[in-house]
């Protein structure tokens, strides 16, 4: 199918403009149902998507055992909410990758002339990427369970709720990023640049505190760090207390600034 011929699919919702909230929700679903067909019609790429982390989880989690940091507890009760971390840094900081061949095939901007809210364009993306995301993650959880991980019903959806909003805020971010960069060799390393920080200084892969007192202290600047504190808590079925709450507040914070900007950068847009 070439590129016309997927652009022609956008407006099969109503051809009339968006408008007011009613039409941005009718939109996002247009251009959600639209991201999912790929995956739907190929439903390896959501088990190609897992791969990393799960390697990660075979051959790094063992290493842990009796790890201090850990505090001697089953390596995988503290390992799998920063590998769930991890995927949902990898799949929604990446999500951008996705939007590059239409930039450079002007399938974008053709998209922009038609009926569909610019604010659904990027909104139902990000909300494909999510559901792909959350897909994976309990694939994984349950793929640890026999293995000893242990949680909750609501400890585990809380984590599942709280790394939604983290990946909603990271996905828009890199679509945004995507926007402006337009190529992979401008995009790749821009991505590159802000990724590895972010997980090195987020202690989803060895415990922060085993690290020296100005490494440990720069990661209390990395909000991705705090959300890892929250769901390792979270998944394990602890209380809500300030660590959680400080995670969520994280998370909140980076989709609400993201979602400011992003709908502000498409609704200028020239279309």
């Amino acid at each position: 199918m070439t590129a016309v011929d997927r652009t022609a699919t956008v407006p099969d919702a109503p051809t009339r403009a968006a408008g007011g909230f009613a039409g941005v929700l009718r939109d996002t679903g247009t251009v959600l149902a639209r991201q999912a067909r790929p995956v739907l019609g190929r439903p390896f790429m959501i088990v190609f998507g897992m791969l990393q982390p799960l390697l990660y989880l075979v051959l790094f989690a063992p290493l842990l055992t009796g790890l201090a940091g850990a505090e001697g507890e089953n390596p995988w009760q503290w390992f799998v909410p920063g590998l769930l971390v991890m995927l949902a840094l990898f799949t929604a900081g990446f999500a951008g990758f996705g939007l590059l061949p239409e930039l450079s095939s002007g399938e974008f901007e053709r998209m922009l002339v038609t009926p569909v809210s610019r604010v659904a364009l990027l909104l139902g993306r990000v909300l494909g990427d999510l559901a792909t995301m959350l897909v994976q993650m309990a694939l994984i959880l349950v793929l640890v369970l026999p293995f000893g991980f242990r949680t909750t019903v609501p400890g585990a959806l809380a984590g599942f709720a709280l790394l939604a909003v983290l990946g909603i805020g990271l996905a828009t971010l890199s679509y945004l990023a995507a926007m402006v960069a337009k190529h992979t060799y401008v995009f790749a390393p821009i991505v590159q640049t802000v990724m590895v920080p972010l997980m090195l200084l987020s202690g989803l892969l060895l415990p922060m505190e085993l690290a020296p007192g100005w490494l440990y202290t720069l990661s209390r600047f990395n909000p991705v760090a705090h959300v890892v504190d929250a769901a390792r808590v979270l998944f394990d079925g602890g209380p809500w207390d300030g660590t959680v709450l400080l995670g969520w507040a994280m998370a909140l914070g980076l989709a609400c600034v993201a979602m400011a900007v992003g709908a502000r950068s498409m609704r200028r847009l020239n279309g």
